[in-house]
């Protein structure tokens, strides 16, 4: 029994010894899943963060948002679209987590200016995507100096190829990619989620589920179920869209969630009348949404293949430690971060073919702040590999602005790529999987050098 005892102690003491290393990398999605143990003597080398901005305002103008509601939506203290100041304070937050999570990993100091050369930050040309940029750059490294490479103003191709003519793809076979993944029937579509969308429109005018409602009636207001379903070729930056109840619903759920990550009072939480139960609920309509348009796998391929092509790049460079044409920063980077949109996000989860799953959420939700992370690690044998997961924080730390730490870490979907993935506890791929499964989603037509 004392020999027993014995080799139980020395085992815990085994376990306690793990380094930062291993501490940081255990972290998964919840507690309550077992802690990740990986391979001694691994170093983590370069990290891609690929991050939606951090929570904004409502894209349309509060006259065009109201038409569908009973009472007038809430002040949000910024225009339309921009970074609101709650969102500022969550994304300082992320920021500040990042640093001393790498810090654990051994990618970055603890403190001080000394990693600043090392770290490239490319951001959409938007306000909202710009100081979500340069508030990450705040909360990481206080009181140093990190540029964030973004356009003065214009469309950037790296976020935005169709609009910049980088990707010039065929609108008719965009098209029926849509028709063909839904039947061509976007009424079905919508009723295979008719209580969602009761569930809005309870949310918008206090209206029972089913049944006639007064506030629908009244001068200058429009009921979403109401709208005309179609499939349009689309225009512009859009290949192909469903307008009607889709579309119109899935703005006005995210503006719910952004309501709620904003921390507004329960007050003005859908008029008093949202919670977390139904935020999940009326959310399906935005994540169906998304998956229409965005994780269409020919859209998103015209639409992202740029992006990924310099990602896939930058990590070339990592691996080889030589500049590399097309790469976003330079050889002995140690993080890119590259600030954009939920669209660029939901694009390259179709591409890659995987999906994530976080507490709070819709299946593939992107919410502000979230982002897919690509960690190149270089193990004991020196075998290079890529250990993928998207990250967010959940609804209360944002809703309640609760400081991140390593013992209090955001939420965390680890990411399967089937086909390259290993069945160990972090779904690793070896780099050469990697990168022929990014060769293969990308399409070279698509792609600006």
């Amino acid at each position: 029994m004392l020999k027993l005892a014995e080799r139980s102690l020395s085992l815990l003491l085994t376990a306690l010894s793990f380094s930062g290393v291993q501490a940081a990398r255990a972290q998964v999605t919840t507690r309550s899943v077992p802690v990740a143990t990986t391979t001694e003597g691994a170093r983590l080398q370069f990290v891609v963060i690929l991050t939606r901005h951090g929570v904004r305002s409502p894209t349309q103008p509060p006259q065009e948002i109201d038409t569908y509601a009973a009472e007038a939506w809430p002040s949000w203290g910024v225009k339309p679209g921009e970074l609101t100041a709650h969102g500022a304070k969550l994304i300082h937050q992320l920021a500040s987590y990042d640093r001393a999570y790498l810090a654990a990993a051994g990618l970055l100091q603890p403190s001080g200016c000394a990693d600043a050369p090392h770290i490239r930050i490319r951001a959409d040309v938007d306000q909202r995507t710009r100081e979500t940029a340069r508030i990450w750059a705040e909360g990481a490294l206080p009181g140093c100096h990190l540029t964030v490479d973004a356009m003065a103003s214009g469309a950037d191709p790296i976020f935005h190829a169709l609009a910049t003519g980088v990707a010039k793809p065929d609108r008719e076979l965009a098209l029926a990619s849509v028709n063909g993944r839904i039947g061509g029937n976007t009424t079905s579509l919508v009723a295979s989620h008719r209580h969602a969308f009761e569930t809005l429109r309870y949310l918008l005018t206090g209206c029972a589920p089913i049944g006639p409602c007064a506030a629908e009636e009244k001068p200058g207001k429009q009921a979403v179920l109401k709208l005309k379903s179609e499939i349009d070729p689309g225009r512009g930056d859009r290949l192909a869209d469903v307008l009607g109840p889709l579309r119109t619903g899935s703005g006005l759920a995210e503006n719910f969630l952004l309501e709620y990550t904003d921390g507004m009072p329960e007050k003005n939480l859908g008029w008093g009348r949202l919670n977390r139960e139904n935020l999940l609920e009326v959310m399906s309509i935005h994540t169906l949404y998304e998956d229409v348009i965005r994780r269409d796998p020919y859209l998103a391929r015209a639409q992202i293949s740029n992006l990924l092509s310099h990602i896939m790049r930058s990590m070339e460079q990592a691996v080889s430690r030589k500049d590399v044409p097309g790469a976003l920063g330079k050889a002995g980077d140690r993080v890119l971060l590259v600030v954009g949109h939920d669209g660029n996000i939901a694009n390259v989860g179709a591409m890659l073919g995987v999906s994530w799953l976080l507490d709070g959420y819709q299946r593939n939700d992107t919410p502000p702040g979230g982002a897919l992370v690509f960690e190149l690690w270089k193990e004991a044998n020196g075998e290079f590999t890529v250990h993928a997961y998207y990250r967010a924080q959940s609804l209360d730390q944002m809703y309640k602005a609760v400081p991140l730490s390593l013992d209090e870490p955001p939420l965390r979907s680890r990411l399967f790529l089937s086909g390259y993935s290993r069945a160990d506890a972090d779904f690793s791929c070896s780099w050469n999987g990697f990168q022929r499964a990014l060769e293969a989603a990308i399409d070279p037509a698509f792609v600006k050098p």
